[in-house]
């Protein structure tokens, strides 16, 4: 969705591609026969045609669109975003070490790891790796601010200014990179990458704007592989992604399907699955706090009293996405460990009478069924989101009924996800439903809402998130002392501030938690992750994606 720009690009990468529409239909060589008995495993995503590029730092490449990137370079460990407090699984790195403050770690590399033209992964190339991020602010999507990048021997040393428990996982999810490859490279931030070598098991083996096929290595340093050749397809939309699931051609996916049981499980229940759990982030209706009426706290807390989660939960998402139960927007139960004793019990159940007199103690009047702000104006607000994503518009549509009991009138404006996106970075909108970053803990979540640091004036990118300019010193103080901690208690007395401002002061509507789920099929190919073993989110896209079709074998 910030620096995190990653996980926006990710969760831009992935929620975007999710909820917005794609392009063309699958080529013939895309819908041949796969599944087990061939060894072809089928991916689709609704994330139209595709530009050769296989940059795997470019949250906007065709690599990190679909998802392949993770299949032919890999991290040094593999993170859980469904149990974010697990360790992560060692991977090109087979220990790593922090020192107590979280400003230096040494890193362990595997002596078996290879690249794909069977040369040596070594330390020197994870050390060029994170010299190449340093170097170029392009290739640094969660804006880590490096210092010392040291190989020494078998291991890299990293050390930092600040403290880094809240990047951990970033670190370790790191893509590495050939240095006899990428030290050529004129200007790493636009190399398309069209013939990547990397340590994964697999290799671009052909690239159409419509379909992107990998084929196994026939020797892999972690072992040999089930799964013997993937077949990425984009589809014109998610219609046609959510059709294509539903007759075969595509096995594995991520798309937002209205009626999901009618138009996917019921076509094979035995086969046709899906798994949608929350990770640490979610979506809301952000507020552009420096405009007008909702620049004031009290109008911002009265709307978010009296939006129905439930509707929205059920009618725009379809009961897809996990619901939003506590008011500080953590998703349970991921997020339960980390709640506020005074949030423990707090729901968000609507409250019209609550939130009028909210507004009534504020200055606002109500007359003939209009609500004036302590100027006497009318409050007349516009939401934005972009044409086709349905979900989205949807859950506007409840919202705007939801608040015209507080006598706000509000109306739905559309655009194209081009200028929608501009829009939102550039601080050009009254209120938009938008994701967040998410992470190991609701850190990232607050942090890409609340940050001082990231605000920019009107007019002026906001890449990093902040889009709403909010600006809360005491935000902005929570967030550094949460990272910088050394004792989990200076941690929870940042967090439990960080939730009653969220509550008080509502940047943001918290609507629902951001899905890191999946559809996939049995038919085939069996060892996906599930509720009973959640070893990873099931999405393509996601980190873990390599170690999903690694677990993969053919059905029986």
């Amino acid at each position: 969705m910030s620096a995190h720009r990653k996980l926006r690009a990710l969760a831009a990468a992935t929620v975007v591609a999710a909820l917005a529409a794609g392009c063309s239909s699958a080529n013939s060589d895309a819908n041949r026969k796969a599944g087990g008995a061939s060894g072809v495993l089928t991916v689709g995503m609704p994330n139209g045609p595709m530009t050769n590029n296989s940059n795997p730092f470019l949250g906007t490449s065709a690599g990190a669109s679909l998802g392949y990137r993770r299949m032919i370079y890999e991290p040094l460990a593999m993170t859980n975003l469904v149990r974010p407090s697990e360790k992560a699984k060692p991977w090109l790195a087979t220990d790593w070490t922090w020192e107590s403050n979280f400003t230096k770690v040494t890193l362990t590399i595997d002596p078996k790891a290879k690249w794909s033209d069977g040369k040596a992964l070594t330390a020197e190339d994870v050390a060029f790796t994170f010299d190449l991020i340093k170097k170029y602010p392009a290739l640094n999507g969660n804006g880590i601010q490096y210092g010392g990048i040291e190989a020494q021997g078998d291991k890299v040393v990293l050390t930092f200014k600040e403290s880094q428990f809240v990047n951990q996982n970033k670190i370790l999810d790191i893509f590495i990179v050939p240095k006899h490859i990428w030290e050529t490279v004129k200007d790493p931030a636009t190399f398309p990458n069209r013939t990547p070598v990397g340590s994964g098991p697999y290799k671009l083996k052909t690239f159409t704007p419509q379909t992107t096929t990998l084929t196994a290595l026939p020797s892999y340093w972690k072992g040999t592989t089930q799964v013997k050749e993937l077949r990425y397809t984009s589809y014109n939309d998610n219609s046609a992604q959510t059709t294509a699931l539903a007759n075969g051609k595509t096995e594995w996916s991520f798309v937002f399907m209205p009626n999901y049981k009618q138009l996917y499980v019921n076509k094979d229940p035995e086969n046709n699955k899906l798994w949608f759990p929350s990770g640490l982030g979610i979506h809301g209706l952000w507020f552009n706090t420096t405009r007008g009426p909702l620049a004031n706290k009290a109008l911002r807390k009265a709307m978010a009293m009296v939006v129905d989660r439930r509707a929205i939960h059920v009618q725009a998402q379809a009961t897809l996405y996990p619901e939003i139960t506590n008011p500080t927007g953590i998703p349970l139960p991921a997020g339960e460990s980390f709640l506020a004793p005074e949030y423990n019990s707090a729901t968000t159940k609507p409250d019209v009478a609550g939130a009028k007199k909210i507004l009534d103690e504020a200055g606002f009047t109500l007359a003939g069924g209009v609500l004036k702000d302590p100027s006497g104006k009318p409050v007349k607000l516009t939401f934005t989101d972009p044409a086709g994503w349905n979900d989205y518009i949807t859950g506007l549509s409840i919202i705007k009924d939801n608040i015209k009991q507080l006598g706000i009138e509000a109306k739905v404006k559309t655009q194209t996800a081009e200028a929608w996106t501009a829009d939102v970075s550039n601080g050009n909108f009254d209120a938009t439903l938008h994701w967040t970053n998410s992470g190991p803990t609701p850190y990232d979540m607050y942090q890409n809402i609340m940050d001082g640091e990231l605000i920019q004036p009107i007019g002026k990118s906001a890449p990093l998130g902040n889009f709403g300019r909010f600006d809360s010193p005491d935000a902005t103080k929570a967030l550094r002392e949460y990272a910088n901690a050394t004792e989990d208690a200076a941690r929870t007395t940042a967090m439990n501030t960080l939730q009653k401002i969220m509550v008080e002061d509502v940047p943001m509507i918290p609507t629902a938690a951001g899905p890191i789920g999946a559809e996939y099929s049995t038919k085939n190919w069996v060892g996906w992750p599930t509720e009973a073993d959640p070893y990873g989110p099931p999405q393509p896209t996601q980190p873990n994606a390599l170690d999903i079709v690694l677990h993969l074998k053919p059905a029986k």
